[in-house]
């Protein structure tokens, strides 16, 4: 990293046909970017694709005007520059990276490139002695800084309320295959599971340090198995389900919290105080994942609270039971 940095060259040291240059290769990447972004959204976010396709278009024209711009003052070879050649210049995340991001983030990241092009161009501006290159720098600040208007009207054209909405639902939808019913499955996974284990170990030594080990344990265990089991069994590609990483850390985290919301109680060291505690929290759960069943995935709520609440229950008595024979 060093090594790397030591050979770039700093912005104040550029000289004009370098800004000029910076500036041809910057405005060639955002155009391509835009380009990225548009190609990813376009199955689930046609309209928002057709905003990017135009902003990737206005890239395009302020490349064509800089080109000529050069080819008037310094001729038709363009100096090989971009950003990872100037030190402290702004540099743009990997596609790679951004297209995991939601369609508001994607968005959101489009915008900081415009303010960041825009910032470029002022100090570009302020840099050249040439009228006509301090004016079209000045014109294309201008113009990155008009791209929020520019932006509201391709959202105008583009994404009318229907559009809109069409796209509301599909990036809930999406939410929700990636994060929400994944993390659903391992709570109730890890919620009602590990409740016959625990109390069973409860009730069989009446020891609350080791109920809390053998808590823990069947917890973080049933985590890490739920989260491998999730992430391997669909790579998302045709399901649509997502990242199966995303999937796997939901359903990873979720099972070990629905584990360890009735093992810890037990770090306390009075039995029955930690056992009524713990038995609180087991129905604090399970009512939680009726509200998240009915809340996101849309099962009447009184149908989820019998299913889950009653389930439950019969497990955590099995658990009691047998650790009580």
């Amino acid at each position: 990293m060093t090594f790397q940095i030591a050979y770039r060259k700093r912005f104040s040291d550029l000289n004009e046909q370098e800004i000029l240059a910076l500036a041809i290769s910057s405005e060639e990447d955002d155009a391509r970017i835009y380009r990225s972004y548009a190609e990813h959204l376009r199955g689930d976010f046609p309209a928002s694709a057709a905003i990017f396709d135009g902003m990737a278009v206005e890239e395009d024209g302020h490349r064509q005007q800089l080109i000529d711009l050069h080819k008037v003052r310094f001729g038709d070879v363009i100096p090989l520059i971009r950003r990872e050649h100037v030190s402290g210049f702004y540099n743009r995340r990997p596609v790679w990276l951004v297209e995991n991001l939601g369609l508001e983030k994607i968005r959101g990241e489009a915008e900081a490139m415009e303010a960041a092009a825009q910032r470029f161009y002022e100090t570009a501006a302020k840099r050249t002695t040439d009228a006509d290159t301090r004016k079209l720098l000045g014109d294309l600040a201008a113009a990155e800084a008009g791209h929020t208007a520019k932006a509201d009207a391709l959202v105008d054209e583009h994404l009318g309320s229907d559009a809109h909405d069409q796209e509301a639902r599909t990036a809930h939808r999406q939410f929700v295959l990636t994060w929400v019913q994944p993390g659903l499955a391992g709570l109730m996974d890890g919620s009602v599971s590990t409740l016959a284990p625990i109390f069973a170990a409860a009730f069989a030594t009446g020891d609350t340090w080791n109920t809390f080990l053998i808590g823990l344990a069947a917890s973080v265990g049933a985590g890490i198995s739920m989260g491998f089991t999730e992430a391997a069994s669909d790579d998302g590609s045709i399901s649509g389900r997502g990242s199966p990483w995303k999937r796997g850390f939901a359903s990873g985290i979720m099972t070990t919290i629905g584990g360890l919301g009735h093992a810890l109680p037990y770090l306390i060291t009075d039995f029955w105080t930690a056992t009524t505690i713990a038995i609180i929290v087991v129905f604090i759960e399970l009512w939680a994942i009726a509200w998240i069943q009915n809340r996101y995935m849309e099962t009447p709520f009184f149908r989820a609270a019998l299913q889950v609440v009653f389930g439950g229950a019969l497990v955590l008595a099995a658990g009691i039971l047998i650790g009580s024979g």
